[in-house]
């Protein structure tokens, strides 16, 4: 068995958003290919992914706190360029392997009241709490053309923001190449 220190380095690549699967695809054919499926999974990503576990299923959490968003999740978030933000990146693992790396930020003003929970999800999926709640609601989806910087690294996102109210939070779902071959 291969030791933990030879596992490929899997990140979060430099992302161009489009507004819809059709557009992306002028520019990168591959959005309608096999990954055409997980682009458009409507309802929970990650229930979605348990559904084709052959075994097992968890949330690796990488990482888990207070920074600063890129300029580009500042400016699609609408908040202040310099503002940090609660951000949590996981690995969805499915059958004992990455398959999805996900990227969520979430703005200081949505973590107060009922909504301070997300500070505290640990390896629990974002998506129980949000699609569980009457509260938060899922803009439209964009599709992302990654650049990756090393092979197995993801090539296609997805993302959308949450509304709850005048509070918004953005969940970035990049996929691994493992789950749509």
């Amino acid at each position: 068995m291969p030791s933990r220190d030879s596992e490929p380095v899997l990140s979060i690549p430099p992302t161009r958003w489009y507004r819809s699967l059709a557009s992306a695809g002028l520019l990168e054919p591959s959005v309608h290919g096999p990954a055409r499926y997980w682009l458009k999974v409507e309802g929970s990503f990650t229930r979605a992914i348990q559904r084709e576990c052959h075994d097992t299923f968890h949330v690796e959490v990488r990482y888990e706190g207070f920074a600063q968003p890129t300029r580009e999740e500042a400016r699609r978030l609408k908040i202040p360029l310099r503002q940090k933000a609660w951000i949590r990146e996981v690995r969805l693992c499915g059958d004992g392997q990455p398959w999805v790396l996900a990227r969520t930020i979430i703005p200081l003003s949505c973590l107060s009241g009922r909504n301070r929970v997300l500070r505290n999800l640990g390896s629990k999926p974002l998506g129980a709490y949000l699609f569980s709640s009457p509260h938060w609601r899922r803009g439209p989806l964009e599709t992302g053309i990654c650049q990756p910087k090393a092979p197995g690294q993801p090539r296609l996102a997805r993302r959308s923001a949450f509304h709850d109210g005048n509070h918004s939070l953005l969940v970035g779902e990049y996929l691994l190449p493992t789950l749509y071959r």
